[in-house]
């Protein structure tokens, strides 16, 4: 459960809206710096895309929505430690289960095709 309470109508401050405009500047420079400088190796221009895109997505986080983000991803880990995992053999036994099924589904599907396709061709002649 969540005990967090939340401004859903927060307001966009100035610095967020500069900020947001700076992050998006970051990701298309690295993005046109990898596309324009074709004359250097391509490991090189990724990185410059991969570094365009880090700076980028580092300056969003330190946005309102940014630290939202954050706060949601730390809540969904926490969650997720709560979890209880199945065994290996219980994964086992439920995959097997549903390949089970999805064939027996399948067949019965197909006959019902094979029935459906017959009646249709003595109806048409």
């Amino acid at each position: 459960m969540n005990t967090k309470v939340e401004n859903v109508n927060a307001a966009t401050s100035g610095a967020d809206i500069a900020k947001y405009a700076v992050a998006i500047a970051l990701v298309a420079g690295g993005i046109f710096a990898y596309t324009h400088f074709t004359q250097l190796h391509s490991v090189l221009r990724g990185l410059m895309a991969f570094a365009g895109m880090l700076l980028g997505a580092g300056v969003f986080a330190t946005t309102s929505k940014g630290f939202a983000v954050r706060d949601f991803f730390s809540e969904a880990m926490f969650e997720l430690r709560k979890v209880v995992w199945p065994t290996r053999q219980e994964a086992w036994k439920v995959t097997w289960v549903v390949m089970v099924v999805v064939v027996i589904i399948s067949v019965v599907l197909w006959l019902f095709d094979l029935i459906i396709s017959n009646l249709v061709s003595l109806l048409l002649g």
